[in-house]
């Protein structure tokens, strides 16, 4: 067990120390391919996803997807560390994506070498290390989904404090606009946009949906943006908003998508349906193996790759998410050396 902790944490040391934006992570992507090579692990590559199988693997049997991404997004202005600096202090490892989601990947890599040569398995495992996670781009985990075997269920690695998300927010993001008439300041006039804005962002604060979800909530509704005029002295033509809707697993982003756009005071439309909320049965096997482990279960508000997927998963893994995309990101040590055991008693209890 020794020797995977120690494993995990010099990847996770060279991840952090190869940039892998989202969209551009061909290094990670030959890091990743390195490490499985080195452990005498075959795996697959297609765009920047790897994969690979337990070595006895049968495919008469259902599969368990192991998956979290390589991806990061670019660091913030208020890092006053070098991102790419693996740094290890005060017990802390710091760098870019060590947190999201570079600590879960590199635990569930080293679960799936723990049970690499095991036989007999209940089921076949599927490591997966995801591309585009955080751009949610077309050649992430939807791309290569297809080319996998049908998959029973899914435990998707994010830093959840090893908590178990049975529930996840989908999203649609909408772009609004409001008419008016440009004139100048100085005149009188009733169609100005921004003052008509008023009613629509009443109508939006006023938008509610019935059915609330046990672990989600309501659907939540939230202005983020607001742009119109560039001079002190004009009325602009027209006022544009952003509005962001965190959808719960009681509805489906296109129910939403219709109210939404059937009831809306002003021109307004969705960026994408395809970030879908999620949740699992309460009596599916892995959940009532957390029971068993007294692992604590919960919605989470933010998305992850289970958006991207059509079947069963769950979300744990080590580190905050609270933690994620701030400057100076960081992960516990100890976080990944207690992970890594946590998810093979989970595992054991299903194979």
């Amino acid at each position: 067990m020794n020797e995977l902790k120690l494993k995990s944490i010099e990847l996770l040391k060279k991840l952090i120390q190869t940039e892998s934006f989202s969209t551009k992570e061909d290094k990670t992507a030959e890091l990743i391919q390195k490490w499985f090579k080195k452990n005498d692990i075959v795996s697959n590559k297609f765009n920047n996803n790897i994969y690979a199988f337990n070595k006895y693997h049968d495919s008469k049997k259902p599969y368990i997807l192991l998956n979290s991404h390589h991806d990061t997004v670019r660091p913030n202005s208020g890092y006053t560390l070098n991102p790419f600096d693996s740094i290890i202090k005060d017990k802390k490892l710091y760098g870019l994506g060590s947190n999201d989601a570079g600590g879960a990947l590199v635990s569930l890599m080293a679960v799936f070498l723990h049970y690499y040569n095991k036989k007999n398995l209940k089921y076949n495992l599927i490591i997966l290390a995801s591309a585009e996670e955080e751009s949610s781009g077309d050649n992430g985990i939807a791309s290569v989904i297809p080319k996998l075997p049908k998959i029973s269920f899914a435990i998707i690695g994010e830093p959840t404090l090893m908590k178990m998300a049975v529930a996840e927010r989908g999203l649609i993001v909408y772009d609004l606009k409001v008419d008016g008439t440009a004139s100048h300041a100085a005149h009188k006039n009733n169609d100005n946009p921004i003052i008509k804005s008023i009613n629509i962002l009443k109508w939006i604060n006023d938008l509610s949906f019935d059915k609330e979800s046990t672990f989600l909530g309501k659907v939540k509704a939230t202005v983020t943006q607001i742009n119109a005029g560039d001079q002190h002295n004009v009325v602009p033509s027209n006022l544009n908003m952003v509005l962001d809707v965190r959808v719960n697993d009681c509805y489906t982003n296109k129910e939403i998508n219709d109210y939404i756009v059937k009831n809306s005071p002003c021109y307004i439309k969705a960026r994408s349906l395809n970030l879908n909320s999620s949740s699992i049965d309460s009596d599916h096997e892995i959940v009532l193996a957390a029971n068993k482990l007294n692992i604590e279960k919960y919605g989470s508000p933010t998305l992850s790759d289970q958006s991207k997927i059509s079947f069963p998963s769950v979300k744990i893994g080590p580190g905050d998410s609270k933690r994620s995309h701030t400057a100076n990101e960081f992960i516990y040590i100890k976080e990944i050396e207690e992970a890594i055991p946590k998810y093979i008693k989970l595992l054991n209890e299903l194979l």
